[in-house]
């Protein structure tokens, strides 16, 4: 199976989505202040997003892998590790210090973003249409 790594990955990723979002909705229910059970649901929300992404684009490779794929993959997964973890870390620790790291997960899954868009752009078209 090519990718057999990637695609664990995304599947443990959207299992810790579920199990986060049921742990924040429920366990976390009235336990934290506002402001960090929104920064918990936004981390939530991120790793959900970036999961579907990877696994699109996962989806995308098995028939049409190209250069580029597997850096904008790398890039939103230590982008969610990064902005989505740090935000779990700090909802549930409170310590504020931990949001300094979220938006250099931001910046890594903007890059992703754009790694794409780059790998997009170069891929020649079968029929030379845009």
């Amino acid at each position: 199976m090519q990718d057999r790594g990637w695609w664990f990955a995304g599947a443990l990723s959207g299992a810790l989505v579920v199990m986060a979002g049921a742990f924040g909705a429920h366990a976390l229910e009235g336990q934290l202040a506002p402001r960090l059970a929104a920064a918990f649901e936004t981390g939530v929300r991120y790793q959900a997003w970036h999961t579907l992404a990877l696994l699109a684009v996962l989806a995308w490779r098995a028939s049409t892998p190209l250069a580029g794929q597997r850096l904008a993959m790398g890039l939103w997964a230590a982008g969610t590790l990064l902005f989505s973890g740090s935000l779990y870390a700090m909802a549930l620790s409170g310590v504020r210090g931990l949001g300094m790291i979220t938006p250099l997960g931001g910046v890594l899954m903007i890059a992703g973003w754009l790694a794409l868009a780059g790998c997009v752009l170069r891929a020649q078209s079968p029929s030379g249409n845009t």
